[in-house]
Order: structure tokens, then C-alpha cells, then sequence
């Protein structure tokens, strides 16, 4: 996660904090437009074959364009990888921030923490090789402006639930499992798919909100 900006704009305990992802200054209008095509072929060969999928030539072939044009914009794999998990993360923090029920608001605290656990597994897993490369372990998430973001949020919800005095050990309980390190454990260690992973983490967040709920 080493292209993501590290300042962290202060904000109020009761709001997540809004990360800006551009990491390159303002772009002309033409390159915007590039990099977003790019992006999108990228993101569209990953959900329809995976992350193993995106080569430089894939994506030039996906999108229409010469190699050379893939090559210039990001360089290599790594680079393009790179910008396509800022991207990814940008969208889901809007998402969560103003985006539709129930990752968005609106819909009752347990679902909208569901909600974001599922939606940020599947980040993870999409992205996984480049976040192990890039360092993305559990303690560099949580301290990383990304994490510190996200944390908020999950606070933010674990709050609603009747969490308080507990929330940085809860809030660290929760996303634990949903880190880079924690789902190539679970997978190739372990031999668990995502649809299980994803059920077990819901199934044990569930448990820790009703049963606080029943106190």
C-alpha cells in the first residue's frame, strides 16, 4: 500500500475521516480519461477471471488500446495493481461514506459493519498479491490512512451496537480477519474459500453484536 498519500486530515470523532487517493496532483483531462479506461478493463478482467488475470497485454487488449499506452501510464504490474487498489479503495470508502443501503447509510448498524466486512474480503481477496507485497499486514492497515479511515467507520457502527470502553479492541477483533496476511492464512494454510471465510466472519460478528445487545 505504498502509493497512498500519509497525511491523515483531521476530522471529528463522530465522522469517518475522507482520505484523498490522487496521489499524482491534478491530471489533464485526456489522462483522467485514460487512466479510468485502464482501470476499468483491469477491474473488469479481475471479477470476471480473477487477479491472476491482469497482465499489461490483457488489460491493453480489454481496453482497446496499444501495450505501449498500459506501459507508459503505470510503468509495469506492480504499478498498475497499485492503482487500481487506490482506485478500488476510493470507491468502496464512498460507498460506505454516501453510497446506497446497507454499505451506505440508512440501513441498521449490524448490517451496514456486514455489509463492510463483506465488501472489503472481497478487496482483499481481489488484491491480495499486492497487498502481501506491498507490506499490507494487520498492524500496517490499522495505522496506515486507509486503515484509519475504515477504523473509524467500524468504530463509528460498533458504537451503535452498544460497544464504548471496548472499541479499539473490538474494532481490531472485527478487521483482524479481514487483512491481506489473515486471508492468505485462511486460504492457503487453512483451505477456506472467501464464501466461507465471508459467512464465518459474518456468523462471529453477529454473535459479538446480539450478545452485546442482550446485556
Amino acid at each position: 500500500m505504498k502509493s497512498y498519500p500519509h497525511h491523515v486530515p483531521n476530522g471529528p470523532d463522530h465522522s469517518p475521516l475522507q482520505i484523498s487517493f490522487n496521489t499524482s496532483g491534478t491530471e489533464r483531462a485526456d489522462a483522467a480519461r485514460n487512466r479510468r479506461l485502464l482501470l476499468a478493463a483491469a477491474k473488469n478482467l479481475i471479477d470476471h477471471h480473477g487477479a491472476a488475470a491482469v497482465t499489461m497485454e490483457a488489460v491493453a487488449r480489454e481496453a482497446g488500446v496499444g501495450k505501449g499506452t498500459v506501459f507508459r501510464r503505470f510503468g509495469n504490474r506492480t504499478g498498475l495493481m497499485l492503482a487500481l487498489l487506490d482506485h478500488s479503495e476510493s470507491e468502496m470508502q464512498q460507498a460506505y461514506l454516501s453510497g446506497p443501503e446497507p454499505l451506505g447509510p440508512g440501513a441498521p448498524p449490524l448490517d451496514r459493519l456486514l455489509a463492510y466486512g463483506r465488501a472489503r474480503l472481497k478487496l482483499t481477496c481481489d488484491h491480495l498479491d499486492i497487498l502481501l507485497e506491498a507490506g499490507a499486514a494487520t498492524d500496517d492497515f490499522m495505522t496506515h490512512p486507509v486503515g484509519r479511515a475504515s477504523t473509524q467507520h467500524v468504530q463509528i457502527l460498533l458504537r451503535q451496537l452498544g460497544f464504548a470502553d471496548d472499541l479499539d479492541f473490538m474494532s481490531l477483533a472485527v478487521q483482524a480477519p479481514l487483512a491481506a496476511g489473515s486471508v492468505r492464512y485462511l486460504m492457503v494454510e487453512v483451505g477456506l474459500d472467501l464464501e466461507t471465510i465471508t459467512t464465518q466472519w459474518q456468523d462471529m460478528v453477529t454473535v459479538l453484536a446480539t450478545s452485546r445487545g442482550s446485556r
